[in-house]
């Protein structure tokens, strides 16, 4: 299938069809590791906007240094294609689980995030027990009031005692400044960043005032990476998105100088009236929780509401020629969500299909 569809017109493709404009990502992949290299910082790109290996592996050749997963089975899934440096990102808990990240250190190089010493000492058991060693970070809370732990003493006790633990090495700490992203006023958002990112220079410093291991201290989205590349303590940045570049993160993150790759083809269904346009597709095709998805190089053509198999699109002034049985390109507003929808991404160079990339991480969920 694979074969015939490569060379095909991206016109020519059924709907709805999930596009990369392979020029765009491939600029936006060399701007991103530009962007860090120049700072002196190292790049360990999450995967979950794309889910894909050959991806990640476009990011390694342009200097990432691995991968960023949220899921055993995400991180799995890269080890198998050859990726050795892997970052779950975060909270593990459960044997069964355990014993594959330790299974998982016989082929990679995994690091777990823990933000408890529950976590740390089952992992510490099991690697023992398999006779494996697993790298670690403590995840802080800097602010999200999600997962992490709270800085100061609390951080510092739980690093002493995973230090001690065999089986595991303590190699630094992480924090997420996900809730700064959308700050409009560039300075406040950079000081607020930049105050976020103090509470992890203070832990830094107070590892190595008690002799313990933190060569990596990681952060960064890509709604932040642009500010939060530039600070001092930070090693790594886990901006992944912005290979990408969806609405989310241009227009309501205000990132800089990188362009949206990424679109869904559909074609209009349906013209119940002048004003309006219904599309082939809908919430199993196209997520519009984080952001709504804009129609792509027409204007007066708006995405105003979705149900699951249908989209609905108000049209003004010459949107309004639209014409049932064509093809329009939405970018999803947020992909991250859009991506785990689609069994495959189609590769466009020239308006034409050049790869087709299997999603291989979807469905992975434990």
């Amino acid at each position: 299938m694979t074969q015939t569809i490569v060379g095909t017109n991206k016109y020519d493709l059924d709907t709805p069809a999930l596009c990369i404009d392979l020029d765009i990502m491939e600029s936006n992949i060399e701007k991103m590791a530009s962007y860090m290299t120049e700072r002196g910082k190292q790049w360990r790109p999450h995967v979950k906007c794309h889910k894909t290996p050959a991806i990640s592996w476009q990011q390694i050749k342009a200097g990432a240094i691995g991968v960023t997963s949220a899921k055993v089975s995400e991180a799995e899934v890269f080890a198998f294609a050859g990726i050795t440096d892997i970052l779950i990102a975060n909270m593990v808990i459960g044997e069964k689980k355990h014993r594959r990240i330790a299974a998982l250190c016989r082929i990679a190089d995994p690091i777990l995030a823990c933000d408890h010493y529950a976590q740390a000492e089952m992992l510490s058991r099991i690697c023992v027990e398999m006779g494996v060693k697993c790298r670690t970070i403590i995840e802080l809370d800097i602010g999200l009031e999600r997962v992490g732990i709270k800085p100061g003493h609390d951080t510092l006790e739980l690093a002493q005692g995973m230090d001690k633990l065999p089986g595991i090495e303590l190699v630094g700490i992480m924090g997420y400044e996900g809730h700064l992203l959308r700050i409009k006023d560039q300075e406040e958002k950079k000081t607020k960043i930049g105050a976020a990112m103090q509470i992890l220079a203070k832990a830094k410093d107070d590892f190595e005032k008690h002799g313990l291991n933190c060569e990596i201290v990681s952060a960064g989205g890509t709604g932040s990476y642009q500010i939060t590349s530039d600070v001092d303590c930070i090693t790594e940045l886990q901006a992944g998105g912005g290979i990408f570049a969806e609405p989310f993160y241009l227009e309501e993150c205000t990132v800089a100088g990188l362009e949206s790759a990424v679109t869904v083809l559909a074609t209009v269904n349906s013209r119940p009236v002048l004003e309006r346009a219904i599309l082939d597709i809908g919430r199993k095709t196209i997520n519009p929780d984080v952001f709504m998805p804009r129609v792509k190089g027409i204007e007066g053509a708006n995405v105003v509401a979705l149900s699951a198999e249908h989209c609905k699109v108000e049209l003004e002034g010459q949107a309004q020629d639209l014409k049932i049985g064509e093809k329009v390109e939405l970018y999803p507003g947020y992909n991250d969500f859009t991506t785990i929808l689609h069994e495959n991404f189609y590769g466009i160079r020239n308006e034409k299909v050049e790869i087709v990339w299997p999603t291989a991480a979807r469905g992975k969920l434990q």
